[in-house]
C-alpha cells in the first residue's frame, strides 16, 4: 500500500506473518489426518504338544575296583625274591614273594621221619594183639595182659593219625613260602624289598591287587530324589515300563561319555546319615583300563518314561520378584494372559513342566518384553534356529549416503 507516495511497511508485514502461519496450520492437519494407527506387537510362540520323553538323573558317583586282595604272609619268614614288576598285571595262581623255604623244608621232613616211625611199630602190634586173643580163649594170658597189647595198638594208630597231620602242617607251610596271587588284577607298588622279615599275618599288606575289568561305581542318590520318583510313579506321571532301567550311563571327569553302558546292580537300603542319600551301584566294562579305583564321575541312571511331557524353551520362563516361574500365552482371540508354572527339571535347552500349561497352548518365547497381560498381540510361529541360520555377513548392505 503506498500513502502519500510511501509504501506503508507495517502492514506490508503483517499480511506475511499471517499468510505463513495459515501454511503451518494447515500442515499440522494434514500429517495429523496422514497418521497411521499404533500397530499390534508380534511375538513368537510355540505350541503345546505333549511328547514321550526318557526321563534320566544325572547323579555323582566314585569308581571302586572289582575285587581287592591284600597280600600277606601266612607264615614268619625272611623274604628272598619279589617276583613281579610293580603296576603289572598278574593273573590268578601267579608267584609274587619267595619266602626262605629251608626251615619249613626241614620241619616237614621232621614230620615225615616221626610218621614212619609210628607207623614201623604197627605191624608187631596188631599181631601181639591177635595172638593175646587166640591165648585168651584158652586162658593162657590173663585178661589185663590182652587189655594192655590192644591199648598200645590203639595208642600206635593215633601216633600215626597225628603224624600224618604234623607232615600236613608242614606241608602247607612249606607252600606259603611261595606267596601267590588269589586274584587276577593289577598289582600296585610293594611295601617289602628282598630281605625284609616278615610275620604271619601282619597288619602291613605286602602289596594290593585290584580288578579292574569290571570295575564298580558307586553313586550317590538323595533321599529327597528317590521320593520324587516316588511320587511321580504314584501320581501315573511317570512309568518304569517302556525303559530298561538297569542300563547306565557314564560321563567321564572332562565331561565325555563313556564308551559302555553299566549295568545296575543294586540300590542299598541303608541312608547315610551324613549325607542323606543310598548308594546305587553299577558295574561297568573296563578293558582298556580307562577307569580307575578313586575316580569321580557322573552317571545318567533311567528313571522312567514320562507318555505326556510338557516341554518348552527355558526362554519361554520368566520369574516374578518371589523367584516364582511364570510364562505367557496368547488365547484363542489373541490376547496375551500368565500362566504360573511348576517345573520338573531341565531337559537340554528345555524346560519340563509339571503344571500350569495345557496341551495345545501358544507359549510366547520372544517378544515377551513388547506386550503384559492382557494385551492384544500377532503371534507367529518361534523358528529355534532363525538367528543361527541367519549370519551376521548375510545382513543387508546399509543405504549409502547421497
Amino acid at each position: 500500500m503506498q500513502l502519500n507516495g510511501t509504501v506503508y511497511e507495517p502492514l506490508k508485514w503483517s499480511v506475511l506473518l499471517a499468510a505463513l502461519l495459515g501454511g503451518l496450520l494447515l500442515g499440522g492437519c494434514d500429517r495429523r489426518q496422514q497418521s497411521p494407527p499404533p500397530s499390534v506387537p508380534e511375538v513368537a510362540t510355540v505350541t503345546i504338544q505333549p511328547q514321550k520323553v526318557v526321563l534320566t538323573a544325572e547323579l555323582p558317583g566314585r569308581t571302586s575296583a572289582y575285587l581287592i586282595a591284600e597280600i600277606r604272609p601266612q607264615i614268619s619268614g625272611l623274604i628272598q625274591k619279589r617276583l613281579f614288576r610293580e603296576g603289572s598285571d598278574v593273573k590268578a595262581g601267579q608267584v609274587l614273594y619267595q619266602i626262605d623255604p629251608a626251615p619249613f623244608q626241614a620241619a616237614l621232613d621232621n614230620a615225615r621221619a616221626a610218621l614212619a616211625r609210628a607207623e614201623a611199630n604197627m605191624p608187631s602190634l596188631r599181631l601181639r594183639v591177635d595172638r593175646y586173643r587166640d591165648l585168651l580163649a584158652d586162658k593162657a594170658v590173663s585178661q589185663q595182659d590182652y587189655d594192655d597189647a590192644s591199648a598200645a595198638l590203639k595208642q600206635a594208630e593215633a601216633d600215626i593219625q597225628y603224624g600224618k597231620a604234623n607232615m600236613e602242617m608242614a606241608r602247607i607251610n612249606l607252600g606259603y613260602t611261595r606267596v601267590i596271587a588269589p586274584i587276577s588284577g593289577r598289582i600296585g607298588r610293594s611295601d617289602v624289598t628282598d630281605g625284609a622279615l616278615v610275620t604271619a599275618h601282619q597288619p602291613l599288606a605286602l602289596a594290593t591287587i585290584q580288578q579292574l575289568d569290571p570295575i564298580y561305581v558307586d553313586v550317590a542318590q538323595s533321599t529327597t530324589e528317590l521320593q520324587r520318583l516316588r511320587r511321580s510313579l504314584e501320581d501315573g506321571r511317570l512309568n518304569q515300563n517302556g525303559t530298561n532301567r538297569n542300563k547306565v550311563k557314564l560321563l567321564l571327569e572332562d565331561g565325555t561319555a563313556y564308551s559302555w553302558e553299566g549295568a545296575l546292580q543294586f540300590r542299598d537300603v541303608t541312608v547315610d546319615p551324613t549325607t542323606g542319600s543310598v548308594i546305587l551301584r553299577v558295574v561297568f566294562r573296563n578293558p582298556k583300563g580307562v577307569l580307575l579305583p578313586g575316580m569321580f564321575v557322573r552317571a545318567v541312571v533311567k528313571e522312567g518314561v514320562n507318555e505326556r511331557a510338557i516341554l518348552i524353551p527355558q526362554q519361554a520362563v520368566s520369574r516374578d520378584p518371589k523367584g516364582n516361574p511364570f510364562a505367557l500365552i496368547v488365547d484363542g482371540e489373541g490376547k496375551v494372559g500368565q500362566r504360573m508354572l511348576t517345573l520338573d527339571r531341565a531337559i537340554g535347552d528345555q524346560w519340563l513342566v509339571s503344571a500350569g500349561l495345557a496341551p495345545n497352548e501358544r507359549v510366547i518365547v520372544e517378544g515377551m518384553q513388547k506386550t503384559q497381560p492382557g494385551a492384544a498381540v500377532k503371534a507367529v510361529p518361534f523358528d529355534a534356529g532363525r538367528k543361527e541360520a541367519t549370519p551376521a555377513s548375510t545382513a543387508p548392505p546399509a543405504a549409502k549416503s547421497k
